[in-house]
């Protein structure tokens, strides 16, 4: 396969961290974009909260083969001590950050021929789930946008697709999987019988990035140990 550019926002742990792995495996040129300083010369610090859009670098490549958007959010809490600055934050970050960081490289995306767009979602925007409505909310809007880009990037060869994730074992999730009895119950939950890990995203995530899925657009593809679709 031939090795691409990739842009990552939000690539410092959890599933980001393990997708730039398996895309620099191989071969493919990562380049990340997030709050928190990495490492790395491709690198363009950008907070998901900013009302800023960040600026293409000068010396980034003019050509781009995918852009993954995986910020997130959990805050759950009762409807009724949710605050409308609640909704708007849950907002920001994962759908005004991904607005933000697609038309900044959507020119570079359009100029590679084919191309692809990943973003995040979760399973509560699918399936009913008690204290979620803030991100069910924001997930929700995030696909419905990805559907209507999928649509309007296809005739530029522009490919956009979203997973939904069922609870994963990363950072952004460790307050509901701090204890033991956390984690069985959470696993019982799923008819695989466990929670899902980075890598179960990011193979997947990988897979929708690559020219393998060259004919998959407009996607919300739940990887979710079954959560969502089995009882």
């Amino acid at each position: 396969m031939q090795a691409g550019n990739f842009l990552l926002v939000g690539a410092s742990s959890g599933i980001g961290a393990a997708l730039k792995a398996s895309l620099e495996q191989a071969g493919h040129r990562v380049y990340t974009m997030g709050r928190k300083p990495l490492e790395s010369s491709g690198h363009l610090e950008f907070d998901a909260l900013s009302a800023t859009p960040p600026v293409f670098p000068s010396d980034w490549p003019e050509v781009f083969h995918g852009l993954a958007y995986m910020p997130g959010t959990i805050q759950l809490k009762p409807f009724h001590r949710s605050t409308a600055e609640d909704f708007q934050r849950d907002f920001q970050i994962n759908v005004i950050g991904f607005v933000h960081s697609l038309q900044m490289l959507l020119p570079a995306l359009k100029k590679a021929g084919s191309s692809s767009v990943l973003a995040f979602s979760t399973v509560a925007a699918n399936t009913g789930l008690g204290f979620h409505a803030g991100i069910s909310a924001a997930k929700g809007g995030l696909q419905s946008l990805c559907l209507s880009l999928a649509s309007e990037l296809a005739p530029s060869g522009i490919r956009v697709n979203c997973i939904a994730p069922s609870i994963t074992d990363t950072p952004l999730a460790s307050a509901l999987l701090n204890t033991d009895e956390k984690r069985e119950a959470s696993s019982k939950r799923h008819p695989l019988g466990r929670i899902g890990k980075s890598e179960d995203m990011a193979s997947a995530a990988a897979f929708l990035l690559s020219s393998q899925s060259s004919w998959i657009t407009g996607q919300i593809l739940g990887i979710d140990g079954g959560f969502s679709r089995l009882k």
